[in-house]
């Protein structure tokens, strides 16, 4: 029995349970490793100490900020009008490192933005990567002229960010992605095949597309198999035929796309996995490097660890990214 198979390229790869077995002792110590480091760093690094976004919010209605912060074991962030983030630096050094700006998901209604969040960014940490996890805003006609750009601004903005502080912040400019779980998968997709319909000021000529996308079970399409809540959130209640085209990410991918890293469950219930396998078949049909692990079980929402595989995802990421040459292999 298949506990999950990747597609790389042309072809597809499939792993038995016991080559997995072997490597899954390994796997479940680095993830526990991993939670014990987030549980020590996050606890500096609350909800409450997103810096701001822009020094004056774009597409913007000044209304009552109704922003709601639960927490149950998975921190969720509600009305967000102020889009802000966290910089997570690898090292304080002068080392020029990758960055990767994270999207959390939540049907464009919340943000889940721990397990999605800054958990993965203290991943990203341990393996030398920059991370910046992005609290962008919910769409909302009492916050937004047009809420249906105003999460792509931000994912925008936060590429802008990173590109023109690279210098002061150890970032490789060259080496900038965005990835995004669930609906912040959809916002990722979307800044990776829109990059050239910027939303947001560029007064020094700067360069918005990213250099590589990672999504994790994502909301790629608006059409049949897309998911209807991302979509009436972002774009309903009344929707045109243009916008559904539009926010179809796999509609616009061409050989231009960053490279591409997709993790899904076959049995995902709440995003098909139809939105994954489509966007990396029109990857490869326009001759973008990618790769889709698909996992047999796992449903949505697993973030980091999907507890029905011994396979831990983060590090089959962190071989494609050195294989795409984004960080160094160690020796």
């Amino acid at each position: 029995m298949r506990s999950f198979c990747i597609l790389q390229q042309q072809k597809q790869e499939l792993y038995l349970p016991n080559r997995i077995i072997i490597k899954s002792y390994f796997m479940k110590i680095k993830y526990l490793f991993f939670s014990l480091i987030f549980s020590i760093l996050y606890m500096s690094k609350s909800a409450a100490q997103y810096l701001p976004l822009y020094k004056n919010i774009p597409n913007y209605i000044d209304a009552i900020n109704e922003e709601v912060i639960t927490n149950d074991g998975i921190l969720r962030i509600g009305k967000v009008s102020i889009p802000g983030y966290q910089y997570f630096r690898a090292a304080n050094d002068t080392i020029k490192r990758p960055c990767v700006i994270i999207c959390p998901g939540g049907g464009y209604g919340i943000l889940a933005a721990s397990h999605e969040g800054t958990d993965v960014a203290t991943f990203f940490n341990t393996i030398g990567v920059n991370a910046i996890v992005l609290k962008y805003r919910i769409p909302s006609k009492a916050h937004q002229v047009n809420k249906s750009i105003a999460p792509l601004q931000d994912a925008q903005q936060a590429i802008y960010m990173a590109r023109t502080n690279a210098n002061e912040w150890g970032i490789d400019a060259n080496k900038i992605g965005i990835m995004g779980f669930s609906a912040g998968g959809h916002l990722a997709s979307t800044a990776a095949t829109h990059f050239e319909d910027v939303k947001v000021t560029n007064p020094i000529n700067t360069s918005y597309r990213p250099d590589f996308q990672i999504l994790i079970y994502p909301v790629i399409s608006f059409t049949s198999y897309g998911h209807k809540g991302s979509r009436d959130n972002l774009i309903g209640p009344v929707i045109s035929e243009d916008q559904v085209h539009y926010f179809s990410n796999e509609e616009h991918i061409n050989k231009n796309a960053p490279p591409a890293f997709l993790v899904h469950a076959k049995d995902d219930g709440a995003v098909l996995v139809a939105n994954s396998i489509n966007y990396y078949k029109q990857l490869l049909e326009n001759q973008v490097a990618a790769e889709l692990y698909l996992f047999e079980k796992g449903g949505h929402g697993f973030g980091m660890k999907n507890n029905t595989s011994e396979v831990f995802w983060p590090e089959l990421m962190q071989q494609w990214m050195q294989k795409n040459k984004i960080i160094d292999i160690k020796p």
